[in-house]
């Protein structure tokens, strides 16, 4: 599992759909997911810190978590299926000592992340289906010393490897 945070919204240029762009710490990695014009707007209004005359609904969420003494801890973009994401808002409460998971569309989650400014998560199975490298030299340069590392591996290294392992275990 990999921390990532909110690197913009874009516009698909073919549909007109919106897309929230995800990034690792790095901004090596990239992960785009296509939202709804709602769930896209009440993004951008928390990056963009434009306030609303009344809660909106991920305020609201918010504020009953609070009034419920459950903190929000994480959410976790946990599954793909068929280009549909799914995620879990993670909450607890300290004087119940309880976990609750709830089910959420990772725009929600975003959004409710974004309120509370907790973690966002995704899960390996979700980064091998839709994660796109945007540091393609840097990919390049590790892909080439990796090359350069096994081309001058011989057998005779694993062998000590092995009789190292064999020896630490003894």
């Amino acid at each position: 599992m990999i921390e990532m945070r909110v690197m913009g919204i874009a516009l698909d240029t073919r549909t007109g759909s919106p897309i929230v762009v995800l990034n690792d710490k790095e901004n090596r990695k990239a992960l785009p997911i296509w939202i709804g014009s709602a769930e896209a707007s009440a993004i951008i209004r928390k990056i963009e810190n434009i306030p609303s005359q009344r809660p909106l609904t991920h305020d609201l969420f918010i504020d009953i978590s609070k009034q419920s003494n459950y903190k929000i801890t994480r959410i976790e973009i946990n599954d793909v299926d068929d280009q549909t994401y799914f995620s879990t808002i993670y909450m607890y409460n300290k004087e119940l000592d309880k976990e609750l998971q709830i089910d959420s569309r990772p725009s929600d989650a975003i959004a409710i992340a974004l309120r509370a400014d907790v973690p966002i998560f995704v899960t390996d199975n979700v980064l091998a289906t839709g994660l796109i490298s945007t540091d393609l030299e840097k990919d390049e340069q590790e892909a080439k010393e990796f090359k350069e590392f096994i081309r001058d591996i011989k057998p005779s290294d694993f062998e000590k490897l092995l009789k190292k392992d064999f020896e630490s275990d003894q």
